[in-house]
């Protein structure tokens, strides 16, 4: 449930737990430009700078954020990349976000832009994207010491926010503020509005050198301070700023179309070599693909990894590519017949933002019976991988060079070297990113566990008299209804399941296996479609994948300078992205886009464990 807001009559907005105001109705914008950007010096410190990376300890209703974010629109010279991370234990609902912001017309679009990704927010680490990619909003819903303790990144700037010191103490104690202190590098700007005795004391305890400054009225002061101990700093030190400069990536499918484009919005000039004519010519030529979260009642690490996931791909289809044609969003009906240890009606409260019980009338409308254990998922989506990936390698930065098969690496003086099969040198770059699904293995042998699974999805077209489901429908096996094509719409069901086979031919007893899970997943759906089967009217697309022995994908640097980002299998479209951004975030010391256990469980380390 969102943190309950009390808005006063004069329309201050009050907190009943911890019997404090988030701000005065006239001051909120104000305190958030005079304590806050000026007490950091920005935006004159994050001039021409390629990222500006800001901590803050409380996100409450968003103004910090939003006149931040305001900011670097109207800055000439503003950074390439803004990362704002907050952490907050009680985030509110949207429509108290809006509220916040409505006396503000400068805000208000940012606002509605921040209400409309501001969805399913479970405690954990959350990635919200505006501005294209260049504007990047890290939440960490949890307790705050429990959430600096993630520790992945070092701030340029820390807005040190909270409820009143009295009624909200562990927000101002030494441990948080030591806490706050091994996120700084040496010349690290802190602003707060407090200038209690007790904070001034500890902060300088902790390294920083302290001042007051001239208060925004009624307050006479507030607090500024640089991070400058006498001491050398234990504990992990800065990521040394990396300039970005030349990478090749090999692989133009999902995988490394995500990667080249996270990369070139961070600055990077890229090469995407592919062994195909076309972009996207392999696993990633799947006509339609279905996103959705895995579910799990003990809400397990694949569901956890899949959440972030889908959120990271709808963010860059609502960004990049028009819905209708090319994905919708649709929500997804999940049978859960096949694993009766895991009913719907097991779906805890705080995972049905995402997942709940289906109701009668989705039931109804996928032709299954009302006690059919099923789940609703809101978040899902079909797409067409194909799309994704061209809109991808359209970023500028980013030439792609097709009918180039890299048969070697090697690493140089003045970077790596990669070669064809007949030894020429067909590229070098300072930074290599392997992304070619099992073509990985040609390159790094056995570094990795890769194994190939070959998949054949069925087809045809979807005729008026088809009464189908307006949305998809998954569980052993899937169903997409409804997806526009050149001759009109179709219907897509799938998908084989075969490790070890490369083999890309269309096979018959693949359609009869496809309509057999049909027939399981939704029998009156395929005793429509069975005619079609039968006269050999349905069409066949047929891929090979690439899978690790866990089923996650594998993201990691596996040489000084050489990363992989491959092994997604059947969830090429939940998993690129985000191990595009993990990748970009790990290379440049920004904030994770996910938990830090999250991220360890796709690291290519994990095997050796």
């Amino acid at each position: 449930m969102p943190e309950i807001v009390e808005w006063q009559p004069d329309g201050t907005p009050r907190s009943p737990r911890f019997q404090d105001i988030y701000r005065s109705m006239t001051g909120g914008l104000e305190q958030a430009r005079h304590v806050f950007l000026r007490g950091c010096d920005l935006p004159g410190d994050w001039a021409r700078q390629p990222q500006w990376r800001i901590l803050e300890t409380g996100f409450g209703l968003g103004l910090n954020f939003l006149a931040t974010w305001r900011a670097w629109k109207d800055d000439p010279q503003r950074p390439r990349i803004l990362h704002f991370a907050s952490v907050e234990a009680w985030p509110v609902a949207a429509a108290d976000l809006l509220r916040s912001a409505q006396p503000y017309p400068e805000l208000q679009p940012l606002a509605v832009q921040l209400g409309a990704q501001w969805f399913g927010l479970m405690p954990g680490v959350h990635r919200l994207v505006f501005e294209e990619g260049r504007v990047l909003l890290t939440l960490y819903l949890r307790d705050v010491k429990q959430a600096l303790r993630e520790r992945s990144f070092h701030a340029d700037s820390i807005f040190l926010d909270g409820f009143d010191p009295p009624n909200n103490p562990a927000m101002w104690d030494l441990h948080t503020l030591k806490a706050v202190a091994r996120h700084c590098r040496r010349g690290t700007r802190l602003a707060t509005w407090t200038v209690a005795g007790d904070v001034r004391r500890e902060l300088t305890q902790c390294g920083f050198v302290v001042e007051k400054a001239n208060g925004l009225a009624p307050k006479r002061h507030c607090l500024q301070a640089v991070f400058d101990p006498a001491w050398e700093p234990r504990g992990s030190k800065p990521i040394a700023a990396i300039t970005p400069c030349r990478c090749v990536i090999v692989g133009a499918g999902l995988a490394g179309a995500a990667v080249a484009a996270s990369l070139a919005r961070r600055g990077w000039q890229v090469t995407v070599l592919d062994a195909w004519a076309g972009a996207a010519a392999a696993a990633s030529a799947l006509p339609v693909g279905l996103l959705a979260p895995h579910y799990s009642p003990d809400d397990s690490l694949l569901s956890r990894l899949t959440r972030s996931g889908v959120r990271a791909t709808l963010q860059q289809c609502r960004m990049l590519l028009p819905e209708g044609e090319e994905w919708r969003g649709t929500g997804t009906l999940e049978d859960r017949s096949s694993n009766p240890h895991s009913l719907a009606a097991e779906v805890p409260g705080n995972q049905r933002p995402w997942s709940r019980a289906a109701d009668p009338e989705q039931l109804a409308q996928a032709g299954l019976p009302q006690a059919t254990p099923a789940i609703w998922h809101e978040q899902a989506a079909w797409i067409k991988p194909a799309a994704l990936v061209r809109a991808w390698l359209a970023q500028i930065g980013i030439v792609r060079q097709g009918s180039t098969t890299v048969a070697r690496l090697t690493r140089g003086p003045d970077g790596w070297e990669l070669a064809n099969a007949g030894g020429d040198v067909v590229a070098s770059a300072d930074l290599v990113v392997l992304a070619a699904a099992h073509g990985t293995v040609r390159l790094l042998g056995d570094a990795l566990p890769l194994q190939p699974v070959r998949g054949q999805v069925s087809w045809g077209p979807h005729s008026p008299e088809q009464a189908l489901p307006a949305f998809p429908v998954h569980g052993n096996g899937h169903f997409i209804p409804g997806v526009p094509l050149p001759d009109g719409l179709a219907w897509f069901c799938g998908s084989t399941y075969e490790r070890g086979d490369t083999d890309r031919s269309e096979r018959a007893q693949d359609h009869s296996a496809n309509l057999a899970r049909l027939g399981a997943l939704l029998p009156a759906i395929a005793q429509q479609l069975a005619p079609a089967f039968a006269n050999g009217e349905v069409r066949a697309w047929t891929g090979v994948r690439c899978v690790s022995a866990d089923r996650r994908p594998f993201l990691g640097e596996v040489q000084p300078g050489l990363w992989v980002s491959t092994a997604m299998g059947s969830r090429g479209l939940t998993f690129a992205a985000l191990c595009a951004e993990l990748l970009a975030a790990r290379l440049h010391g920004e904030p994770l886009p996910l938990e830090r256990r999250l991220a360890q469980a796709l690291d290519t380390e994990r095997h050796r464990s």
